[in-house]
């Protein structure tokens, strides 16, 4: 009785074993989609965004970066609309959460982060100090870049994927240092360019930052877990 006993506790527990790696390899192909028409959605509006703003002049496009969230989950559901869905589980749940928390700090980062630096332009231009702007401004880019490559690396962990923790250390690190130490300005700088290309290069280094360590952080993850079998 003691040894049926032992073996159908051993029975029991392959098999949760196999349902968690059954459920974790599900919901990873469901992720891989996801952050792959994500990072997509961010690389277009990136790619818009830098267009418009150099043809018009007009910095206001960056807040097309608002509509990502409606543009990627308009797209997914139409993806997805055929296909059934994830069952409810830990690790989609897991999954699911961190990226809702994502999207809260972000958006809510990236307009107090707007408001505020309009505050401070107003105020540089009425003491005439542009000094002060530049001193205090807020860089959403950088901030936005280390919270999805944290979001990118939690799920990587999550699912199991080497991959996916790695291209979100690259992409969530290496954008945020990079625009911290304002290695583009610094390369366009030595280029030995005109001045007057300089506010140009203001305009497409960040959206260019924010399309590549995309690729790195969102898109190529999401496109092996997708390909994973």
């Amino acid at each position: 009785m003691e040894e049926n006993n032992n073996l159908t506790a051993e029975r029991s527990l392959e098999i949760i074993t196999e349902q968690i790696a059954q459920s974790r390899k599900t919901v990873s192909k469901d992720v891989g989609m996801s952050l792959l028409i994500a990072g997509l959605c961010i690389i277009g509006v990136a790619f818009i965004t830098c267009i418009c703003a150099l043809l018009t002049g007009n910095m206001a496009f960056h807040l097309l970066y608002v509509l990502v969230p409606v543009l990627v989950i308009g797209i997914e559901r139409y993806v997805k609309r055929n296909k059934p869905k994830v069952p409810d589980s830990i690790i989609s749940t897991m999954v699911d959460k961190t990226w809702q928390t994502f999207g809260i700090f972000v958006l809510t980062f990236f307009i107090l982060s707007i408001l505020f630096n309009k505050l401070m332009i107003h105020d540089a231009l009425v003491a005439d100090n542009m000094q002060v702007y530049f001193q205090n401004r807020i860089s959403p880019v950088r901030i936005i870049l280390l919270m999805m490559g944290m979001a990118v690396t939690i799920n990587g962990y999550t699912l199991k994927s080497k991959w996916m923790v790695w291209c979100g250390i690259i992409g969530g690190i290496g954008g945020f240092f990079w625009e911290a130490f304002c290695v583009t300005q610094t390369l366009i700088a030595r280029s030995g360019l005109p001045l007057e290309y300089y506010g140009d290069a203001g305009v497409i280094a960040p959206n260019l930052i924010m399309a590549v360590f995309t690729f790195i952080g969102l898109t190529l993850p999401g496109w092996m877990l997708k390909r994973q079998q």
